[in-house]
């Protein structure tokens, strides 16, 4: 099965990158980040069109997130449990005997701010909920945009960026929180490349420049871990006429679907 998690930053202007890439690329799942539309105005028809079904929650402007899938989707749970929170920035379902988490974790705005407190709570909030899940699943797959760098080599210029929101201690620490539950970062599994990132910032050439962060993710449980035989961040979005400012993440297993 091939997974794939991209943060398209408006789906309503995205849309015809997306249904392009999903027809050249195929992936069996993929999760969608600040698709920024209400869910009466998603997509669905563009998608069956393609053999896509899909689930989504997402709201006007901001925030958002969707599922894609060739498969059959049951099982949805939209928003973490146990969090009051209006925004649109969890969802899970069950594919094909797999538990798929879709997440699109706060940006933080800047250390010490009002927002990074939120973002830590909700970082902690989304920790125990996953410790539920991976108990009850033991294929559970949790992709989506973390915002946060885990290292140093996920950073264009750690110097540059050394104390900022993405890359702080306690932001890496809840980051590692996560992996602490049993979960691995399926980017990691694997020899990669240097300086290879998932977002670049509009301007100041970020992207041609490679000026960007890992902040994208694909976090998988032991035993899809052991049937993981490949991740990769596909840059070849960013460099398209007004980009997401986020390249997909993709990992392909040798599970079969059930």
């Amino acid at each position: 099965m091939k997974f794939a998690s991209w943060n398209v930053n408006s789906l309503r202007v995205r849309l015809p990158q997306v249904t392009e890439w999903l027809g050249t690329h195929q992936p069996d799942v993929l999760a969608l980040q600040e698709t920024k539309l209400t869910d009466d105005l998603f997509p669905v028809e563009a998608f069956a069109a393609l053999g896509y079904e899909a689930a989504y929650a997402g709201q006007k402007t901001y925030n958002g997130v969707a599922v894609l899938s060739r498969l059959p989707i049951s099982d949805i749970q939209s928003g973490v449990p146990d969090l009051i929170d209006d925004q649109r920035r969890a969802l899970a379902m069950t594919i094909g005997g797999v538990r798929v988490v879709c997440l699109y974790v706060p940006n933080g705005q800047a250390v010490g701010s009002e927002k990074y407190a939120y973002k830590l709570d909700w970082l902690e909030q989304t920790r125990r909920w996953l410790a539920r899940e991976l108990a009850e699943h033991e294929r559970l797959v949790v992709m989506g945009d973390f915002n946060v760098a885990p290292e140093d080599r996920d950073v264009h210029s750690p110097q540059r960026w050394a104390g900022q929101v993405l890359v702080s201690p306690a932001e890496r620490q809840a980051f590692r929180a996560l992996l602490d539950l049993g979960l691995s970062d399926a980017f990691r599994l694997f020899e990669q490349p240097e300086k290879v990132f998932s977002w670049w910032n509009y301007g100041a050439l970020g992207f041609p420049r490679n000026w960007g962060l890992r902040i994208d993710h694909v976090l998988v449980s032991p035993t899809l871990g052991g049937e993981c035989w490949s991740c990769h961040v596909d840059t070849g979005p960013r460099g398209h006429e007004r980009p997401s400012d986020h390249a997909p993440v993709v990992a392909e297993f040798s599970t079969e679907p059930t």
